[in-house]
């Protein structure tokens, strides 16, 4: 079968993509407007852009609403010029899948997840205290590419949970990262290193 993404609409194309590019990390990304008030909301549109400087990548479609509705995540980056990309392990998916909601702006997500805002080392805005790893970033360019929004961040402090860092490498087991498959969720099921045996 051969699709022409110029002959569907937005919805069509946005599960063709979200089927294909599996799995995919989940940023789950705390943001501060001027007037303190906190947002998180986790992007699966999410990878690494750089790796000297290191640099990570989030795509922010639009929020329910129309294309010209700003998501709190896209607004508070613009006006702070920072966040923080916490990572999600399967132990804070009810968490994170709550914070997802879309909650009005004066409402903060941290309270309805029911975790703790941590002071970031560099910026104001602060990462997530359950998070087993959080990066903090200020923002190096930010493209509009069609309807979404490309947020580069610099990332300017790396924060790890002692058990997880061993002889310069994160412990995968330990992270238990969780991932995004279309509309469902994954975690790590086994590690493997290739060539396959030809028994597997």
């Amino acid at each position: 079968m051969i699709i022409n993404p110029s002959e569907l609409d937005t919805n069509a194309v946005y599960k063709l993509l979200t089927g294909a590019v599996v799995p995919r990390p989940i940023a789950w990304v705390s943001t501060q407007n001027h007037e303190g008030l906190l947002n998180l909301a986790p992007y699966s549109f999410f990878n690494v852009a750089s790796r000297q400087p290191p640099m990570l990548s989030i795509s922010i479609g639009p929020r329910t609403g129309g294309e010209n509705y700003a998501k709190d995540t896209l607004s508070n980056i613009r006006e702070s010029q920072e966040f923080v990309v916490n990572m999600v392990s399967l132990a804070l998916a009810n968490a994170m899948h709550e914070s997802a909601v879309n909650y009005p702006p004066a409402v903060s997500e941290f309270e309805r997840a029911g975790v703790t805002p941590a002071a970031s080392d560099l910026i104001s805005t602060p990462r997530v205290a359950e998070s087993l790893i959080s990066m903090e970033c200020t923002l190096e360019h930010l493209l509009k590419l069609g309807t979404d929004y490309l947020v580069i961040g610099r990332m300017q402090r790396y924060h790890v949970k002692d058990e997880l860092f061993e002889n310069g490498r994160i412990d995968q087991h330990q992270l238990d990262p969780l991932g995004r498959m279309a509309g469902n969720f994954t975690k790590i099921e086994s590690l493997f290193d290739l060539p396959l045996d030809e028994k597997s």
